[in-house]
């Protein structure tokens, strides 16, 4: 193993340790490698080796998919060190009938996702991000870093945030990243990957649907949308209307955040926020 880079040599030593045969590699982040692998020369399984620099984050959230125990969320099998084994997932994600404008049902579905997920387990789960500490980028953002015009988007954000962390709520366990393109079709239903491993609020966990998918920006400045997935989250998930606008709100201001700080535009985000504010005034 001594020319292999970091990722074979982890790679090389997971498929000794799990007994597994043919790796392919799929896809690679900014945060790790995902090889498909065969199981028993027959069945598809997943390694997912996290880089260096996200372990941290990626790790917690391999614990989380690991606690939810494949209720909602694909299974995963064991961990060992930065080298995650779980169930592979080759649909597609719920991003694609949310494309072709089947809007009502894929909310359906990730109500039905959140509803899984946020099952109470009999098992608590230690090593979790705070919330608040997630959205510490909002509060620290300097309101010059904004565009003229939407200043006082982010200032009603920022206000509203800090609101809903000084009203106490129930405290969770969070995947924390949860939209259509972190929800994969399987043969046992629809089911997230990819957590972010938080601790706060279960209505936050709606926030990143009001955002998404990616390529139907038209639908996200739509406020018939956004009051028509209103209903149907609120009718399946019991959780007050007003906190939920108030996270998709903010979270679309912590998002624009994080873009600005890495110097990509925040067009989705400010096509989003005054609507989603104007949604939160009302509701």
């Amino acid at each position: 193993m001594m020319n292999q880079s970091p990722a074979e040599t982890a790679l090389s030593r997971a498929m000794i340790r799990w007994s597994l045969t043919k790796s392919t590699l799929m896809a690679e982040t900014p945060r790790s490698w995902i090889f498909r692998v065969e199981q028993n020369g027959r069945n598809f399984a997943a390694l997912k080796i996290l880089k260096a620099e996200a372990a941290e984050e990626e790790g917690r959230g391999a614990r989380l998919l690991q606690w939810y125990e494949g209720e909602g969320a694909a299974t995963v099998f064991d961990i060992h060190g930065d080298t995650i084994f779980m169930e592979w997932l080759g649909g597609v994600t719920l991003g694609e009938p949310a494309r072709a404008g089947r809007d009502d049902e894929t909310t359906i579905a990730f109500a039905t996702v959140v509803a899984s997920l946020h099952r109470p387990r009999a098992e608590p789960l230690d090593g979790l991000q705070p919330l608040r500490q997630r959205y510490q980028a909002l509060f620290d953002t300097d309101v010059r870093a904004w565009p003229h015009t939407a200043r006082d988007l982010y200032a009603r954000s920022a206000g509203i945030a800090l609101q809903l962390f000084d009203k106490p709520s129930a405290q969770v366990p969070l995947h924390g990243d949860l939209h259509h393109d972190n929800i994969v079709s399987s043969d046992r239903g629809w089911l997230a990957i990819d957590p972010k491993g938080l601790l706060g609020d279960p209505a936050y966990e709606l926030a990143s649907f009001f955002l998404n998918p990616v390529g139907a920006s038209g639908a996200l400045a739509d406020p018939r949308r956004i009051a028509a997935r209103l209903d149907i989250l609120t009718q399946r998930l019991d959780y007050p209307r007003k906190r939920i606008l108030g996270w998709a709100a903010t979270h679309a201001a912590l998002s624009a955040c994080w873009d600005l700080e890495a110097e990509r535009p925040i067009i989705g985000q400010l096509a989003a926020l005054p609507n989603l504010l104007s949604a939160y005034d009302q509701a």
